[in-house]
């Protein structure tokens, strides 16, 4: 399914990895992917997701402030009142161990040609669909290729992630901004 992806869409998830990595999530998510799309090298769908009046950094801040974190709030709360502050750990072990340190270890890698190796991809079970529902929307379309259109094409055919209700809580509908965006791909054609 890889080789289908247009560089642009390959940019889009690289871009997801990027946000992931900094907001310090385990999986790439569709909220990833979202902001993967609304990053300004990808042309015709971020325009058309801030035409609609999507606001990429309106977006960035409500995924921030969905932090993933093992234990909730209440947790965070109650070891605090004995005097031990998440962050400050978190703070710690980083600076003695390297950023990302208290993550999961990804699995083995695939060797690369010349050396090291390759890290998986980390999608959430949602992401991984809308990448599978961009592939499918592809094909119904007779395209050769899977481009940022599909992506979005599928995340809004998931429907569910939290890319999804970031859009919704936007005012925006699904299925219209759908149309909008198998109409753009027909005018390019």
């Amino acid at each position: 399914m890889w080789n289908r992806f247009t560089a642009q869409s390959r940019q889009v998830v690289v871009g997801a990895q990027a946000e992931r990595r900094r907001l310090r999530h385990d999986f790439v998510g569709t909220e990833h992917l979202l902001l993967g799309l609304l990053d300004d090298n990808n042309g015709p769908v971020a325009a058309l997701l801030r035409d609609a009046g999507v606001d990429p950094e309106r977006v960035r801040a409500e995924v921030a402030g969905m932090q993933r974190r093992e234990l909730g709030e209440s947790d965070a709360e109650a070891l605090r009142s004995i005097g031990i502050d998440l962050d400050a750990v978190r703070a710690s072990v980083e600076g003695s161990f390297g950023e990302g340190a208290l993550e999961a270890p990804l699995p083995p890698g695939r060797r690369r040609l010349f050396g090291g190796r390759r890290t998986p991809t980390r999608l959430s079970p949602r992401a991984a669909k809308v990448l599978e529902l961009a592939l499918r929307e592809s094909l119904r379309l007779r395209h050769d290729t899977i481009g940022p259109e599909h992506i979005l094409l599928g995340l809004l055919r998931e429907g569910e992630g939290l890319a999804a209700m970031i859009l919704v809580q936007a005012g925006l509908d699904l299925d219209e901004l759908r149309r909008r965006v198998v109409h753009s791909l027909g005018a390019a054609a």
